[in-house]
């Protein structure tokens, strides 16, 4: 690895194919927007409103704020590099291999039970349109078939997958937009002060609401198929994170406004949505949130491969995981190993355990990115973008997420417990014939 306008630009190693850079600024965005704005923002109102009530709205505000010191915290670890890895590369720049591995390990795993979970939820979705994919051979299909479509387009270029993954996204924020617009006239302040109190419970409210924000942390991943991706990354994580507040704060406040007791709707924004749109408003906001799954998943079926890849080039793992596809110019073979884990999970229903473990998977990828930010600036020096007030916000973004980590349930800590200790046996077999790349 070697320095590059005082950032970190990974050299392919010697005679073999590099990826592509083919993804502009306003296509990361879009690949952000994706990777954050899932079906939970459509089941968000009613969750939210079983455990806080009224008080919902001023939590998905407070969280927006809350995760925008994560996004800093990534946008700034981001403008040092120009390779994929993400969070991985930069604890491992920052603290080392073992640490480093751990990050990237436990990030990877967190794709694998999204890439299975939202297989699955796509078919369920899909089940409100179509009650057929609900068993049998259509459930199969209907989580087989989109699966292996993405697979398809992400190995055969980076161009293709982005350009898939940028019709889901309008796909899914076209309804949302319509929602909030639209339902900004119908809201009432007396329906939503209605709203009953709700259990209270603050920490698994802040654990829901928070990880409706949850995605960011995988916009960086594909950073070596990016033009620019030291100033670009920056920019989109810091404009997903406005865009995705505005969204969730106006659907949170619209479906309180609109929907009574809307703690006990399956579907709040499709039932909200009918209130003041007709029936078509409500087939328009189920139509979003099968599209919102699907497109969720293209972006995690883009991003996992991509740890694996940097995991695999420091000899974790299979060597050929590493290659490049020399006419496609994609981590193919990484690509094509994770769907093969990924389908029987979905298929069988053992993805449930990773599932769990997902929650503190992602808060690793937190705890090691916002460490690592003032280690970085030690290290490498200003990358091409920086946060201010020293590192406050750093130290703020690790303490929340330590408590969340506190707030996750045992079976989650325990599942963690058990994919570290595996990621430990991992980490001592590693090749040490593969050449180590060196950060600068």
């Amino acid at each position: 690895m070697h320095a590059a306008a005082g950032g970190v630009r990974a050299a392919p190693p010697g005679g073999e194919p590099a990826l592509r850079r083919a993804v502009s600024r306003w296509q990361i965005v879009g690949l952000s927007l994706n990777d954050v704005v899932g079906s939970g923002v459509y089941l968000l109102p009613a969750a939210a409103a079983a455990l806080l009530g009224p008080s919902s709205l001023l939590a998905v505000i407070a969280a927006g704020f809350a995760v925008a010191l994560l996004v800093l915290c990534f946008a700034e670890a981001s403008s040092h590099f120009e390779e994929p890895g993400g969070a991985y590369l930069y604890a491992r720049t920052a603290f080392g291999d073992l640490v480093g591995f751990q990050v990237g390990w436990m990030t990877w795993i967190a794709r694998i039970a999204s890439v299975s979970s939202l297989s699955v939820g796509f078919a369920q979705a899909l089940g409100y349109l179509w009650p057929a994919t609900e068993s049998g051979l259509p459930r199969t299909l209907a989580i087989a078939l989109p699966l292996l479509a993405l697979t398809l387009v992400n190995v055969l270029g980076v161009r293709s997958a982005v350009g898939t993954a940028m019709v889901l996204t309008i796909g899914k924020i076209a309804p949302l937009v319509v929602f909030c617009l639209a339902g900004l006239f119908a809201a009432r302040w007396e329906t939503l002060a209605a709203q009953p109190a709700g259990s209270g419970r603050l920490g698994e409210a802040a654990l829901l609401i928070l990880f409706a924000y949850a995605g960011f942390e995988n916009t960086p991943a594909p950073a070596g198929e990016f033009r620019n991706p030291r100033r670009d990354v920056p920019f989109a994580l810091l404009v997903q994170v406005a865009i995705v507040t505005t969204l969730y704060v106006s659907a949170q406040w619209v479906a309180l406004g609109t929907l009574p007791n809307a703690a006990e709707s399956a579907t709040p924004l499709a039932d909200a949505a009918e209130r003041f749109l007709g029936g078509w408003g409500g087939i328009l906001m189920t139509a979003g949130a099968v599209v919102s799954i699907l497109g969720t998943n293209s972006n995690s079926v883009l991003a996992g491969p991509r740890y694996l890849l940097a995991l695999a080039r420091d000899g974790y793992g299979p060597r050929f995981l590493a290659a490049i596809h020399p006419t496609f110019r994609t981590p193919a073979r990484a690509i094509l190993f994770q769907a093969a884990l990924v389908l029987p999970l979905a298929l069988s229903g053992t993805f449930t355990a990773l599932a769990a473990l997902s929650v503190v998977a992602r808060l690793t990828s937190y705890v090691g990115t916002a460490a690592a930010v003032p280690v970085l600036r030690r290290k490498l020096g200003r990358g091409a973008w920086q946060i201010p007030f020293g590192s406050v916000i750093p130290a703020a973004a690790v303490a929340m997420s330590l408590a969340l980590a506190a707030s996750a349930s045992a079976r989650s800590l325990i599942s963690a417990g058990v994919a570290l200790a595996l990621g430990l046996v991992v980490f001592l077999l590693r090749d040490d014939a593969q050449p180590r790349r060196q950060p600068s």
